[in-house]
C-alpha cells in the first residue's frame, strides 16, 4: 500500500492503469445498442454453456468458503472433511474451483472417489483454480459462475 500523510492513496499496482478496454467502455456508459446487444448474446451464451455443462451432475451441493485459508487451518481440514462427507453420500461436490475452503472440500470428495465440480472465474489478478476437480468450467463473467 502507498500511504501519503498517513492516507492510503492506493494498493501498490491497483488502478495505475486504466483496465482492459472492456472496463473503460463500460465505465464510459451507455454505449451504441449493437454493442450492448452483442455483449448480452455474448453473456447468453456463456449462461448457456454453464447450465450445460452442469445438467447432468445429480445432486449437488455448493461448499462456499474463504480462499485464504491453507491447508494446516483448522477450517481447511474442516472443509476437507465436509466435501468427503458430502461426497460418500452420493453428492457431487461443487465450489467456486479456488484456493482455500474450495479447494479443501474438492479435495475431500476427490478423495473419497466422489464427483468434485469447480467453477472459476478467470480474474486477472486473482485466484487460480485448484487442482482438485474431476470437472469444473472457467467463467469469464462472475455472474454465469454463481
Amino acid at each position: 500500500m502507498t500511504k501519503t500523510n498517513n492516507e492510503i492513496v492506493a494498493l501498490d499496482g491497483w488502478g495505475s492503469t486504466p483496465g482492459a478496454s472492456e472496463v473503460v467502455r463500460f465505465l464510459e456508459g451507455p454505449q451504441r445498442r449493437s454493442t450492448e446487444l452483442t455483449q448480452t448474446v455474448g453473456i447468453f451464451f456463456e449462461f448457456m454453456r454453464g447450465f450445460r455443462a452442469l445438467h447432468f451432475v445429480g445432486p449437488c451441493v455448493t461448499v462456499f468458503g474463504s480462499a485464504r485459508f491453507n491447508e494446516h487451518h483448522p477450517y481447511y481440514d474442516l472443509g476437507r472433511r465436509c466435501g468427503f462427507e458430502l461426497a460418500k453420500a452420493g453428492f457431487t461436490v461443487m465450489t467456486g474451483g479456488g484456493p482455500g475452503i474450495m479447494e479443501a472440500a474438492n479435495r475431500g470428495a476427490k478423495e473419497a472417489g466422489g464427483r468434485s465440480i469447480g467453477c472459476n472465474i478467470q480474474l486477472p489478478k486473482e485466484q487460480k483454480p485448484n487442482p482438485m476437480w474431476t470437472s469444473g468450467s472457467p467463467f469469464a463473467i462472475s455472474s454465469c459462475a454463481k
